[in-house]
């Protein structure tokens, strides 16, 4: 291996500098190699855009958020023609193997390139949690202390006014930041997308806690929630041909607040969450990914995405990580339910 790239793709995310970080530090201390950084995803394997990395280039950059790469939507089978969109950037910069930094999507594509002749190891990145074959990712655990520490300031405010407090979280398919979040700050109840949204049982709750004399109550909702109607933003497509999400509380709060009587307000959380420094977890974590990244690259494990199980770094098939989005356990949202009301 002499010449290795690394593209950050897909949604920013809390520690995607400590991942590129330590591909740089690994691949050319210890493998001898040279590294490439791809600017902006996709985009710039696409476009032809680099810069050479060496390690006085990521110093300084471990407790930063976002990607010092950049990033973006774009996708070289979306909006470009799979490997044939990306074959010039590798042959004209002698790139030997491509390190993808990414989500459920971004792998995905990896995989095809992979398929069709790239060399290419993904590491998996998102603050939704759900990629398949490995523990967890690094950025949801800063995700989840943003949003608990945020529904921790919602739940005062919700006392102070005896308001029924809806705070809405990421989580387009999978409700791991709302499980999470929510247990960890007592939220009175939980929406997310593996479970079917009982507003009913909801409201149920929160009038048995106002009986109780409990005059406040806070409902944590994934923004992957399916909407009471079919009007809670869905369907609309963003500039790269992919759906938007949120907003899905702005249409459960005002039906909660008629079956209860209480006031209802909704928070919105947003990109809030993956912005910023990320958690000491969220650190060492990327760098373990990123420092195991370049060892299986030097080591030829092609085709292959980082995985943590247990306390030990290994590597998995791309088509196992592929293969499904990881949602939220059942004995998890028992634990959760135990605590509602």
């Amino acid at each position: 291996m002499d010449v290795l790239g690394i593209l950050t793709a897909g949604g920013d995310c809390p520690g995607l500098n400590a991942v590129i970080r330590a591909v740089v530090a690994r691949a050319t201390l210890t493998h001898g190699a040279e590294v490439v950084g791809i600017l902006n995803g996709w985009e710039g394997l696409m476009q032809g855009k680099v810069v050479p990395l060496d390690r006085d280039a990521v110093r300084g950059i471990l407790q930063r958020g976002g990607t010092i790469l950049g990033s973006s939507r774009m996708d070289p089978y979306v909006h470009g023609d799979g490997y044939d969109s990306v074959a010039r950037t590798v042959r004209d910069n002698g790139l030997d193997g491509l390190i993808v930094v990414g989500g459920d999507g971004t792998l995905a594509s990896a995989l095809r390139l992979s398929e069709e002749g790239l060399k290419v190891i993904g590491v998996p990145k998102t603050i939704d949690n759900d990629i398949n074959a490995t523990d967890t990712t690094f950025g949801f655990n800063t995700a989840v202390e943003i949003a608990t520490e945020a529904i921790d300031r919602i739940t005062t405010t919700a006392e102070a006014h005896h308001r029924i407090m809806l705070v809405e979280v990421m989580g387009r398919t999978r409700g791991w930041i709302a499980a999470y979040s929510g247990i960890a700050s007592g939220a009175d109840a939980i929406l997310i997308p593996e479970v079917k949204c009982d507003l009913a049982a909801c409201a149920d709750i929160i009038r048995a806690r106002h009986r109780r004399g409990h005059r406040y109550s806070v409902v944590v909702v994934a923004e992957g929630v399916e909407p009471p109607s079919s009007n809670a933003g869905r369907g609309q497509i963003d500039a790269f041909g992919f759906e938007r999400f949120g907003g899905v509380a702005y249409q459960i709060a005002p039906i909660l607040e008629e079956m209860t009587g209480f006031e209802t307000r909704v928070t919105v959380l947003g990109h809030i969450q993956r912005g910023g420094t990320p958690t000491a977890y969220d650190r060492v974590l990327g760098t373990r990914f990123g420092v195991g990244a370049a060892d299986f690259a030097a080591e030829g494990r092609w085709g292959t995405m980082v995985a943590i199980r247990g306390r030990e770094i290994v590597s998995v098939t791309l088509e196992e990580a592929c293969a499904s989005t990881r949602g939220v356990d059942e004995t998890l949202f028992d634990t959760a339910r135990v605590f509602w009301g």
